[in-house]
């Protein structure tokens, strides 16, 4: 179904670029850091320390909760595909980790003096045939009257303690995977600008992440990031740091969607792209022209799995090596 009003014209930005920057963000959590921890019933194995894609908890039985929630601003003018993007941009925390959605609450911000409540439901409608693909329920949720629409999911799902994959266990000599495509930030900026519809962007941000995840899971992949609104750069970043190592690349081997090259040539490049660049610049060793990097750091909604390890049938982007005092690499 196609809304007669363009949902991405209600919102300041689109999906993962509406994140707050990066830099901010980590000096607005660095308080929450530490301390003493609740006697609860279960014991915290991944929080936020080093800003990984969801919290695990062990529990009794030899089990973890893996719990997460995301949500954004319309990313697409399709009021069902908007529903679909979001919900399998929140399943992907969960499968980042290692871990298998079991339940998901829907989180709705809906202007509802200016939007009539069929689209809303056609959001919703989206993120549950998402949600039903990933055979995880969907009970229930949140709404809100607010005059940004927005939409996403809060996700618990389930893993094996003893086989997470978290983005501080990378090691030296091991290769990166990169299993989707990037372009996606630069096409929705030119869909939000023009209204052209770009089938391949929608077609990946609606992929589901656990064919990889399974594979990653099957080769004892235990390092892995799913790259979303941060772009590539900010995610190696934020691994590299954890694993104390560096990330090299070859900008080479990474794979782009049809289109975003020439979307990049033509200006449309997000806020939160730049910001991403501006904040890995000073741990960033690489000789690339301005534009190759704005694409590497292209807000991505609901992209890929970045894997330390090889899988099959997904292009290698380059390795980790020994930290040589930057945390990437580009050439």
């Amino acid at each position: 179904m196609t809304s007669a009003q363009r949902l991405t014209q209600y919102a300041h930005g689109g999906g993962c670029a509406c994140k707050i920057p990066p830099g901010e963000l980590e000096a607005v959590v660095s308080g929450l850091v530490g301390g003493d921890l609740p006697r609860g019933p279960g014991e915290l194995l991944v929080g936020l320390d080093d800003g990984d894609d969801a919290a695990v908890v062990r529990i009794a039985g030899g089990q973890a909760i893996v719990a997460t929630a995301d949500f954004f601003t319309p990313v697409v003018d399709d009021a069902y595909d908007w529903g679909r993007i979001a919900a399998a941009n929140a399943l992907s925390d969960v499968y980042a980790m290692g871990g298998t959605p079991v339940v998901a609450v829907n989180l709705l911000c809906w202007p509802r003096d200016l939007l009539p409540m069929e689209l809303a439901a056609e959001v919703l409608r989206g993120g549950l045939d998402i949600a039903r693909e990933a055979d995880c329920y969907v009970a229930g949720g949140h709404s809100v009257d607010d005059p940004e629409p927005k939409y996403g999911m809060a996700v618990t799902g389930i893993a094996d303690p003893d086989l997470l994959m978290r983005n501080d266990a990378g090691v030296p000599g091991v290769p990166l995977t990169l299993t989707k495509p990037l372009g996606v930030g630069v096409l929705n900026s030119r869909h939000k600008a023009t209204g052209e519809v770009f089938p391949q962007a929608v077609t990946a941000m609606t992929t589901l992440n656990r064919e990889a995840a399974e594979a990653a899971r099957r080769n004892n992949i235990t390092c892995a990031t799913d790259i979303t609104g941060f772009g590539l750069l900010g995610h190696l970043h934020k691994l590299a740091r954890a694993s104390n190592v560096t990330a090299r690349i070859d900008s080479r081997a990474v794979p782009y969607l049809e289109g975003a090259r020439q979307a990049l040539a033509d200006g449309f490049v997000s806020g939160g792209t730049r910001r991403n660049l501006d904040w890995v610049r000073p741990h960033l060793k690489s000789g690339l022209p301005e534009e190759e990097l704005l694409l590497l750091a292209d807000a991505q909604t609901s992209g890929g799995l970045l894997l330390a390890g090889e899988i099959p049938g997904f292009p290698v982007i380059g390795e980790l090596v020994p930290s040589t005092g930057k945390t990437v690499e580009c050439y």
